[in-house]
């Protein structure tokens, strides 16, 4: 339990910075930005406590708004995923799974696990750039960015998957 909370803390703190010192200055196009701290949240066990899912959600979104100067755009949107992420993880398991299935390209396969994470990801977009614009004003760009944005952050997340081992 304990080296489970270190390695989480660890990719908690290696996320935020990788987002906020790197991947924040990337906008290819002017539109697609890689949100890669999303993958944090995705990546959660089955049988992890939802009130601990929001509270790893809520304050991984909170060190990226402080670090990005973006005031509760990405706590907001990366809490409403912590929140919907063990309902959507219960569609994409069979019933008779193990109760602490870590969910990864490994345990649930490469289809079911990139469909999750497209899911996923895409309602993070949605509410990101929601917040952000806070206007349908320019509708064409906003739904640029969160396909293109969805889209960039997937393929980057889909290539770590591939590199991650499981333990």
């Amino acid at each position: 339990m304990v080296i489970d909370t270190l390695k989480r803390i660890v990719a908690f703190v290696a996320l935020c910075l990788a987002q906020a010192l790197v991947l924040n200055h990337i906008h290819l196009f002017n539109v697609m930005t890689p949100l890669l701290y999303v993958y944090f949240v995705i990546a959660f066990p089955r049988s992890y406590p939802k009130w601990a899912i929001l509270l790893w959600s809520f304050f991984l979104g909170l060190s990226v708004d402080m670090l990005s100067n973006t005031p509760g755009m990405a706590s907001g949107a990366l809490t409403l995923v912590g929140a919907i992420q063990p309902y959507l993880l219960e569609l994409f398991i069979p019933r008779d799974s193990i109760e602490n299935l870590k969910c990864s390209a490994h345990t649930l396969g490469w289809v079911k696990f990139s469909l999750l994470a497209f899911v996923l990801t895409f309602i993070f977009c949605l509410a990101f750039f929601t917040l952000e614009m806070f206007s349908f004003f320019n509708w064409q760009h906003w739904l640029l960015c969160i396909s293109t944005s969805t889209a960039l952050t997937l393929v980057i997340i889909l290539a770590l998957e591939n590199f991650r081992t499981e333990s």
